[in-house]
């Protein structure tokens, strides 16, 4: 199995994210009346310099997986460092803002866990939270994660490829698509309470991918990133990770898997639909109605004040994926 990872002359260090670009984003929640400007402001550290704040404030307890070690030549890629990747979160769950999750999260609790897949399939399966770390066999993908905020990470993920889990459930032949679902849980996810503290999202939050896409070899059910369980604000326990599309089709603390033979209907595609679309495909040639999707800033190291972009890769990179829509325009079904 190939999996494509930008090579190190694609990626630069010191270049880090723009707050003004999530911050337009959120025009659209203030102009439909969900979220007012003082909600962008709403944490005391929601600011850009958390980024740089290496101070281990969490409770919440990861401990270390047993996977299957990336090659030599991937260890040669600039990552992240893991606490940017922990502390730059959009999970509105537990807040708007990007530093809310990792404030607001660390009491939530993931075990007990159970996560159904279901729908169109010969043998429906319920896994504990154990059987997320030892069902299938864990490995390290590294990928780049696109956000269509335009900013940009390299993240070392853990877990199993989807196909796997999709093959142990036997899909029908009717089945077409696979929708996705969200714990919903407003105890322990205060973004889940109000649609007004919430961003204006109908809760649970949803996602959904055509059948073929989420059995693709790239698609992962991620359950831990630098060695470790995820943390709560990265999606813990299982979240879904699909390398070439935007960020937020790689929905978060999944509980449900349903395969269907309908559209699912998605989060961001409700909320607003002329700006984000059921495919999500990065392309730098289809620009976000209020932004340009050419380039991204991509988090690695450095400080606040350098500035350089990278070039945005039409499906983030990893043109094998490209067959898959042979026969679609990207332009038109974005």
């Amino acid at each position: 199995m190939l999996i494509r990872i930008p090579k190190p002359s694609e990626l630069k260090e010191n270049q880090v994210t723009d707050q003004n670009v999530y911050q337009n984003r959120r025009n659209i929640l203030k102009g439909l009346g969900y979220l007012g400007a003082g909600a962008l402001l709403s944490s005391h550290k929601a600011n850009a310099f958390n980024l740089f704040n290496n101070d281990d404030e969490t409770s919440f307890k990861t401990r270390a997986l047993s996977f299957a070690q990336t090659t030599s030549e991937n260890d040669k890629h600039i990552l992240t460092p893991e606490q940017k990747i922990i502390t730059h979160n959009n999970f509105y769950e537990f807040g708007t803002s990007k530093a809310d999750p990792v404030e607001t999260s660390q009491n939530f609790k993931v075990d007990p866990w159970t996560l159904k897949i279901e729908g169109l399939v010969e043998e429906p399966i319920t896994l504990g939270y154990e059987d997320l770390y030892k069902a299938f066999d864990l490995e390290e993908r590294i990928y780049r994660l696109r956000c269509v905020e335009a900013w940009s990470m390299v993240v070392p993920w853990i877990g199993f490829s989807l196909q796997k889990l999709l093959q142990k459930a036997k899909p029908l032949s009717s089945a077409k698509y696979v929708a996705f679902e969200t714990l919903y849980d407003p105890k322990q996810m205060p973004g889940q309470k109000s649609r007004f503290s919430g961003g204006g999202i109908d809760y649970p939050y949803v996602e959904g991918l055509r059948l073929d896409e989420a059995a693709h070899p790239l698609t992962l059910m991620s359950v831990g990133l630098y060695g470790k369980t995820l943390p709560p604000q990265n999606g813990a326990p299982i979240r879904l990770v699909v390398p070439w599309k935007y960020g937020f089709k790689s929905i978060k603390s999944v509980v449900s898997i349903r395969l269907t033979d309908k559209i699912p209907p998605t989060t961001w595609n409700k909320l607003a639909p002329s700006e984000y679309g059921f495919y999500a495909n990065v392309n730098p040639n289809v620009d976000h109605p209020r932004w340009s999707q050419a380039s991204e800033r991509l988090i690695t190291t450095g400080s606040l004040f350098n500035r350089n972009r990278v070039a945005t890769q039409i499906f983030n990179g990893y043109e094998e994926v490209a067959p898959l829509y042979k026969s679609i325009d990207l332009a038109r079904y974005i």
